[in-house]
């Protein structure tokens, strides 16, 4: 069940932000090509640029933590218990989950805002309000992955050079 949920993630979440990695690459070289051979800019380029930035930030927020792969500060690990490192782990996950779970909900209510208000940006007149959708349903799942972690050891992952 685990596989299946980490190649879910990867296919869905982990595609989302390096597809939009990708296009932030490709943006900046004609941004740039632009500038310089044609005097002009990519119309809109910056907010391109800002809703991109965000879909790879928190696109990548559930893999990240399915991964475990956040800073981790263990100085103190040598000298703690088996047990009590696991316990602490499954309260992290709790809090991070809770974390998680309540800035995903602010966010959408913020989305809500920004729908009702007719809030777009400045140069394109996008609506903002899927944007922060999507935000909250991304720390949503974010939210699950440690939820899941509470009750459930995390996957070992291999580090360094797979090509997941």
């Amino acid at each position: 069940m685990l596989a299946s949920l980490e190649k879910l993630l990867r296919w869905t979440t982990g595609l989302m932000a390096a597809s939009a990695l990708f296009a932030i690459m490709w943006l900046t070289v004609v941004d740039v090509s632009g500038r310089r051979f044609f005097s002009q800019s990519v119309p809109g380029g910056l907010e391109l640029t800002e809703i991109l930035m965000v879909v790879v930030i928190f696109g990548a927020l559930p893999l990240v933590s399915w991964r475990n792969e956040h800073v981790v500060f263990d100085s103190l690990d040598a000298f703690l218990s088996d047990r009590f490192k696991a316990v602490q782990e499954r309260v992290v996950h709790l809090v991070c989950a809770l974390t998680f779970a309540l800035l995903g909900w602010l966010l959408h209510g913020r989305a809500q805002r920004f729908a009702e208000y007719g809030d777009t940006t400045v140069y394109l007149q996008w609506s903002i309000a899927p944007v922060a959708w999507l935000m909250a349903g991304l720390l949503g799942a974010t939210a699950l992955v440690h939820l899941l972690f509470v009750f459930v050891q995390p996957p070992l992952v291999e580090r360094g050079g797979d090509a997941a």
